[in-house]
């Protein structure tokens, strides 16, 4: 068979690579579950009409049908392309054993039908975490997923820095309605003004004209709105000089003061927090608080972590389920980062020790003395072949394993034991019921590259 060649949109990480994936995967769980977010995963697969019943997503979503299914019933199911979404099924179905407001984080894989790109996968990773009541949910929830999540980001102290981005749709749609724009034509402004991070503004003031119908002084003040970035609360003397008055826009802004305030002591040096009033969105069931994220030097990534609040998109037609959550897309961040050589573990194995073998009739010996160490839960590996030890070592070393055990019995019977720290040399008399490696060792250890010694790579 020839050698496969990747395929588009499906990364895949060497075994160092995997660990620093791993790692960013444990910090996030710990992270979330001292907040007391409960974990849950939700089946692969949805109906279609829940995938599609909000936002304009058809073009993204893989249909799937069995091969030899004649009927075609299996049509209607497609893989999810986010986790929101089947989330809000998964409140659905279970509101009667769940208790409200039911905090939750799931990191799995979704798929996406889109074009391949860097940062944009057709199959990749997120990690999610949401708070949703029953009828109602208080706004501090809003300033807690915002606070987690700033956490967790700051936690990932190995990772370039991150400037979250927030806004209020309420904040907007009160803005424009204050501007006289009419309520079928504030979704098509928000979908306009949402593409300065790719246009120029004079492309989209041309966009508000044409296709918006707006007048020029409501896209001038359309425009000026978007162009509001503070780091604290004075954004909303800007708006306020704009002159325009509506009470939804009262409500978006004190909400949106309210966050930035309670969010401002988690900031740090590489962990930022901006009000951005240009930010709204694309997805439709937004309704108050939405973020967005960009990544420090990477920022033609786009966001890499989003979300919003959502008050009508769960609801049985009885009871509604207004939730609030943030999505860190796990591989948009990582795949990148790994595969330009910007970050990497200092080794490709968990092993800290390989067990060395004088000869073949000593792999039982070998053997015992692993099993010793595994028990203390130090991961270790017998030698593969009773090689010369020199061979052994370089094994060791291509592997990144730092120690190398050495058993020897004498005349009487009595075995002696020696390891040695391959990376200084020191080789001393160890016992494989006590002996220790230092902390930093026992696992596989995240590495920061400079980017200055890596060349950019092929990462699609």
């Amino acid at each position: 068979m020839a050698k496969p060649t990747p395929l588009s949109g499906f990364p895949e990480f060497l075994p160092a690579q995997r660990h620093v994936e791993l790692e960013v995967v444990a910090t996030l769980a710990r992270t979330f579950e001292l907040h007391g977010f409960a974990n849950v995963e939700t089946r692969a697969v949805e109906p279609l009409d829940q995938l599609l019943r909000k936002g304009d997503t058809s073009k993204e979503v893989y249909v799937l049908r069995r091969l030899h299914e004649e009927s075609g019933k299996d049509a209607g199911i497609g893989l999810h392309f986010d986790l929101t979404v089947p989330f809000a099924r998964y409140v659905l179905e279970n509101a009667g054993k769940l208790e409200f407001p039911f905090r939750r984080y799931q990191i799995q894989k979704v798929w996406r039908g889109e074009r391949p790109q860097e940062g944009r996968f057709r199959e990749f990773t997120q990690a999610d975490i949401d708070i949703v009541g029953r009828d109602d949910l208080p706004f501090h929830h809003d300033v807690e997923v915002a606070r987690v999540m700033l956490e967790a980001l700051s936690r990932l102290a190995f990772l370039p820095g991150f400037r979250l981005q927030v806004n209020n749709r309420k904040l907007i749609q009160g803005f424009y309605a204050g501007l006289g724009i009419s309520a079928e034509g504030i979704d098509e402004v928000m979908r306009l003004v949402d593409k300065l991070d790719k246009l120029d503004p004079a492309k989209v003031r041309a966009l508000l004209l044409d296709e918006a119908g707006v007048s020029e002084e409501q896209a001038d003040k359309c425009l000026a709105l978007a162009t509001i970035r503070t780091t604290d609360d004075s954004f909303v003397d800007e708006v306020r000089a704009l002159g325009v008055k509506d009470d939804l826009l009262d409500e978006g802004l004190d909400e949106l003061a309210t966050l930035v305030r309670a969010c401002a002591p988690l900031a740090t040096a590489s962990v930022r927090i901006v009000a951005d009033l240009s930010i709204a969105r694309g997805l439709d069931y937004y309704t108050g608080t939405v973020f967005e994220t960009r990544l420090d030097g990477f920022e033609s990534l786009g966001s890499i972590c989003s979300g919003g609040r959502y008050d009508a998109l769960a609801s049985d037609g009885r009871t509604t389920y207004p939730g609030v959550g943030i999505s860190l897309g796990v591989s948009r961040v990582l795949v990148p980062l790994v595969q330009r050589g910007i970050l990497t573990s200092d080794r490709s194995v968990p092993s800290v020790v390989l067990v060395a073998l004088t000869n073949e009739d000593a792999r039982a010996a070998a053997d015992a003395t692993a099993t010793a160490l595994r028990a203390r839960d130090i991961p270790c590996e017998v030698a593969p072949t009773a090689a010369k030890f020199g061979k052994q070592i370089r094994h060791a070393e291509r592997r990144g394993i730092p120690y190398v055990w050495f058993s020897s019995a004498a005349e009487d019977g009595t075995i002696t034991h020696e390891v040695k720290d391959i990376r200084s040399g020191n080789q001393v008399a160890a016992d494989p019921a006590t002996w220790q490696p230092p902390h930093q060792d026992l696992r596989p250890q995240v590495v920061t590259l400079s980017t200055d010694s890596t060349t950019e790579k092929e990462i699609l």
